[in-house]
């Protein structure tokens, strides 16, 4: 069976090529091979290929970055994203796609629910609704997995900022005042390839439904509560050269962006635990498993 992976070097899509290896052939690309900024190009690559199962694990994520290129992150995140869920539905393939937290608005009180209205407040988050509208709207089998705060022991994102960070000044301060929940790509990964499993199981038996579903770490903290943390594993481990002393916590005004973050990113795992039987690791527990994979590196 042949898995096509989008994204092999990115964080996710470099921890699916060892998740997913038990269940197939793994064939994993990049940009130079699948260009999702060029939509037109994809068909004939994929359908070469004639994958079983499609996991897009590439995306635009400059958040930043897209308030200016809306019309690339539009490419990568909708337009390819819709192209990609119908070459699934041509060839029979189960299609995997990953969304955001972004989606929502980041003004709620409580953990967001896959029914809660969105309203993206940047416009990478609003590339990321358009792609998941059109996977719903494709006819194909598929997932969408919802995730927040994503980070590995490779790849730009903040615990490797962090780190850096630490190693360069005694002082640094840190967002306080916006809620979610670090997640690891290896947990994503580890348990997209169960939910992959159960599925292609389900499809077989002829009892598949496709479904969005939100999938982080479990508990909440703030990006300073996960900076402090990372600061405190990298001097216990004793590998790393950390210089700071002081980890202050700051307003986001502190940092003004030219995109807009959502204050509370927040995600109820519910249905995701109830369909596939899974559990998830804390934010913390995860982390430190992270640490040790860096720690022997």
């Amino acid at each position: 069976m042949n898995i096509l992976v989008t994204g092999r070097n990115g964080q996710l899509g470099w921890e699916l090529q060892r998740a997913l290896a038990p269940l197939g052939h793994v064939h994993a690309v990049d940009r130079s091979q699948l260009d999702l900024s060029r939509p037109e190009t994809l068909a004939p690559f994929v359908t070469a290929l004639r994958p079983a199962v499609i996991v897009n694990a590439a995306a635009y994520t400059a958040v930043d970055l897209a308030e200016k290129e809306t019309e690339v992150a539009r490419r990568v995140n909708a337009e390819s994203v819709q192209l990609l869920a119908a070459l699934a539905k041509q060839l029979g393939a189960l299609f995997v796609h990953y969304s955001t937290d972004y989606v929502f608005d980041g003004n709620g009180l409580r953990a967001y629910l896959e029914t809660d209205p969105v309203a993206p407040c940047n416009a990478y988050g609003a590339t990321k609704l358009e792609g998941e509208r059109a996977v719903a709207a494709s006819a194909a089998d598929w997932l969408v997995f919802r995730t927040s705060w994503v980070y590995s022991t490779r790849g730009r994102n903040f615990m490797r900022t962090i780190l850096r960070l630490a190693s360069e000044r005694e002082s640094m301060s840190v967002v306080n005042d916006q809620q979610g929940a670090p997640t690891s790509a290896r947990m994503i990964a580890d348990l997209s390839a169960h939910a992959i499993a159960l599925a292609l199981k389900e499809r077989r038996q002829d009892a598949f439904e496709s479904g969005l579903f939100h999938l982080t770490a479990r508990g909440t903290t703030t990006w300073y509560g996960f900076a402090s943390e990372i600061v405190s594993l990298a001097r216990q481990s004793g590998v790393f050269d950390i210089k700071v002393n002081d980890v202050l916590p700051v307003g986001t005004e502190a940092y003004p962006t030219p995109a807009r973050r959502p204050a509370f990113s927040v995600l109820d795992n519910a249905k995701f635990e109830h369909r596939f039987g899974l559990s998830r690791l804390d934010w913390a527990a995860a982390l430190r498993l992270v640490f040790d994979d860096l720690a022997r590196a």
